[in-house]
């Protein structure tokens, strides 16, 4: 039996998963929000799994996992299908130049940050979290697969590169040495205040942020080693998308300086390796365990539903359609009908 499972959120789940993304500490950008902006978030989101119509349109695709044994929701993580929009993208670019001096024989290297805003830009996953006496256990990887394989059965709503905003570095005592250098003195608020309210209006961004160049030289030293550098709790997220596919560009978040990374859609390695499979009751589940494999499988059709259970080996070649054999248990998990497909990803 699985003893986890993520799916598509419900309009049911508001009062759950408020309390979930409240032990949320500040940094996590797109969970710093009220109750009202995180039901608007649900509504959309509802409306966006139920549409026929299958385009990338900025919509939010809200995954939650459960712990099967309590009912719980213990973890929760997002797709944006596209960034942009009324709401544009912001970031930072860094951008290199070099400068020489005849005179004192010399050339230096300069760099800057330039704010740019992205009105049609990628698929942003994000918004990924998980009750911390879960982590470790397996949870994080089915949390963050089971994004991509929704995606794998659905690539017409997503759009052709994926980014991810990673959270910053902060110190021992929850400061970002970047927001102190920077934003803190445009913004004249504290960086969890800014950092909730973009979630929900980014118009003082543009308005009170600065229209030139900023010089990194210029920059206090601690502020200047973390850009680029990721939250404590964020490397093994960066990690599990590292192993992805996802590389860094020059881009980073314009409040802590943490980096944004980003991949082709089709080329993330879960997608890539998944497989739309058909499947059937396995009478002999239990006889020959020792040939079985770990597999993140998920519903193609509604309700979405993704578990990680065990199935016989081999079962599932990749780029044909082939026959997946699963135990009653794992079918009454996904809620399978004869006539349901899968998308399959093997654990190898």
């Amino acid at each position: 039996m699985s003893m986890f499972r993520v799916r598509e959120v419900e309009l049911t789940d508001l009062d759950s998963l408020w309390n979930l993304i409240c032990q949320a500490s500040a940094g996590m950008t797109s969970l710093q929000i009220d109750k009202e902006t995180l039901n608007d978030r649900l509504e959309r989101a509802v409306f966006a799994f139920s549409r026929t119509t299958e385009k990338a349109e900025g919509a939010p695709y809200v995954f939650v996992m459960e712990d099967m044994m309590t009912s719980q929701l213990i973890g929760t993580s997002c797709i944006f299908s596209k960034t942009g929009g009324y709401q544009p993208l912001y970031a930072y670019k860094i951008e290199t130049e070099k400068a020489y001096s005849e005179i004192l024989e010399m050339e230096t290297t300069v760099h800057s940050l330039h704010l740019i805003k992205e009105h049609n830009g990628p698929t942003e996953i994000g918004s990924l979290f998980l009750q911390p006496d879960y982590r470790g256990k397996g949870c994080g990887k089915l949390l963050s697969m089971s994004r991509f394989l929704y995606m794998a059965a659905h690539p017409k709503r997503f759009a052709s590169e994926t980014i991810a905003e990673m959270r910053g570095f902060q110190d021992a005592h929850g400061i970002s040495p970047f927001w102190e250098a920077i934003g803190a003195h445009f913004f004249k608020i504290d960086f969890p205040r800014a950092d909730s309210l973009s979630m929900v209006d980014k118009k003082f961004i543009e308005e009170l942020m600065p229209k030139y160049p900023i010089y990194l030289e210029l920059l206090p030293h601690d502020a200047l080693e973390s850009i680029g550098q990721v939250h404590e709790q964020t490397r093994p997220a960066l990690s599990m998308l590292e192993a992805q596919g996802f590389r860094r560009n020059n881009l980073i978040d314009i409040f802590d300086g943490g980096p944004m990374i980003t991949c082709k859609t089709k080329e993330i390695a879960a997608i890539a390796n998944s497989s739309t499979v058909t499947w059937q009751l396995d009478e002999d589940a239990e006889s020959d365990r020792q040939c079985n494999e770990q597999a993140i499988l998920a519903r193609v059709t509604r309700p979405y539903i993704a578990i990680q259970t065990e199935i016989p080996s081999p079962n599932i070649e990749q780029g044909k359609e082939q026959v997946v054999r699963l135990s009653e248990q794992s079918a009454r998990d996904l809620r399978l009908s004869p006539e349901d497909k899968l998308v399959a990803l093997p654990l190898r």
